[in-house]
């Protein structure tokens, strides 16, 4: 069954580039930590997300409180890729990009007419890994390294619902930073199992801020603020069902609760102290599938995905959805040293209601949402 651990990579193209809980979107995987013998990959995915909701706040402009909200989230692309090196029996040493999360929400509508109009929260990343792995025996092994993270980000509150707010923009500039991963495995190659579990440490950016109000600089403004992307920890395990079938799965649970973004301006003179553009919950994202051989050149996989709700529907505007369920199918193609793996995955999206204010007010309504993302990886053992 050893030669069955590689079939669980069908599920890699479709597990990376979604929406999932924060502002998660990779999952930082490390699967290519494990791959036989020297080996690189380039991943490609293109996702598709549908997220619109119902105005429920009463106004002048929506005396009835059911005006439509259009799709509030454009569609994205996530490239990842890697590059394994097999020094000896013991000892390997991989070095992974991807970009880890991101965001791209924008509400429709005038700010002046709609709850929400003008909202936005742009954000992307790029993360490089560098890991090296150790092996005692065919049993157990560690392993660990550095993790070289960027992240900017451009967050504008804009509409009814936030008052004199309204017109408050943030632009966070590029920040680097590094971080640490660390983890261990045990594996028993007859049967095809491993089980993997990794920590990837909190990493602080301090970014450059500008912050205006209506286009104006907001009195008190500082030149950084201080953001910590989340310590995370990844659960990956699988195991030979019989000589042809492989089951698979990941747990990963992200600290998001630990991410606020409180600029200098918007804390002391906008929106009092210790205050938050956005809060998110801890997330937690369950994957299980089935990996089946079919030729000795094919493989395939389903396998289904389950994201762990808050306590209530109330949500920040700008992630409005609440916990997922999912669905996808992948297939691999081997062809001498070159691998062929693509794959497509299907996301229910919680219903959720964007709030604002303190104490909490519900805005909207969003039900009945999704997303479609189709992926494609390329691999070459060498």
């Amino acid at each position: 069954m050893k030669s069955l651990i590689s079939a669980a990579a069908v599920v890699g193209v479709t597990a990376s580039g979604g929406i999932a809980g924060g502002l998660d979107r990779s999952g930082q995987p490390i699967g290519l930590l494990f791959e036989n013998g020297n080996y690189a990959e380039l991943s490609f995915a293109s996702i598709k997300p549908s997220v619109d909701g119902i105005d429920t706040t009463v106004t002048p402009f929506n005396p009835t409180g059911d005006a439509p909200i259009g799709d509030v989230a454009d569609s994205f692309i996530q490239l990842s890729g890697g590059i394994k090196y097999q020094f000896n029996d013991q000892v390997s040493f991989a070095l992974i990009a991807d970009q880890p999360f991101g965001s791209d929400i924008t509400y429709p509508g005038s700010s002046t007419t709609t709850v929400l109009g003008g909202t936005s929260a742009i954000a992307d990343s790029f993360s490089l890994t560098a890991l090296g792995r150790y092996k005692f025996s065919d049993r157990f092994s560690v392993h660990g390294g550095v993790r070289y993270q960027t992240i900017e980000g451009d967050i504008t509150l804009s509409g009814l619902a936030y008052g004199g707010l309204s017109g408050y923009n943030v632009a966070l500039a590029r920040d680097d930073a590094f971080g640490y991963i660390v983890g261990g495995a045990f594996e028993i190659p007859e049967i095809a199992l491993r089980v993997a579990l990794t920590y990837s440490s909190e990493i602080t950016h301090n970014m450059a801020t500008t912050e205006t109000l209506g286009g104006l600089p907001v009195f008190g403004a500082s030149a950084d603020t201080e953001i910590v992307s989340p310590a995370s920890i990844n659960l990956d395990f699988q195991t030979g069902l019989n000589p042809k079938t492989l089951a698979f799965g990941s747990i990963r649970y992200a600290k998001w609760s630990d991410l606020r973004i409180s600029p200098t301006g918007f804390d002391a003179s906008v929106a009092g102290p210790n205050s938050s553009i956005s809060e998110l919950d801890d997330s937690l994202a369950l994957t299980l599938g089935v990996g089946r051989k079919i030729t000795d050149n094919f493989s395939a996989s389903v396998s289904v995905g389950w994201e762990k709700a808050g306590d209530d529907d109330l949500v920040s505007p700008l992630a409005p959805s609440n916990g997922s369920y999912s669905v996808a199918l992948g297939g691999k193609y081997t062809m001498d040293n070159v691998t062929i793996s693509g794959g497509v995955r299907y996301t229910v999206l919680g219903d959720a209601q964007p709030e604002t204010g303190t104490p909490d007010v519900a805005r909207a309504s969003f039900a009945d949402n999704s997303a479609l993302s189709i992926g494609l990886k390329v691999g070459f053992a060498f």
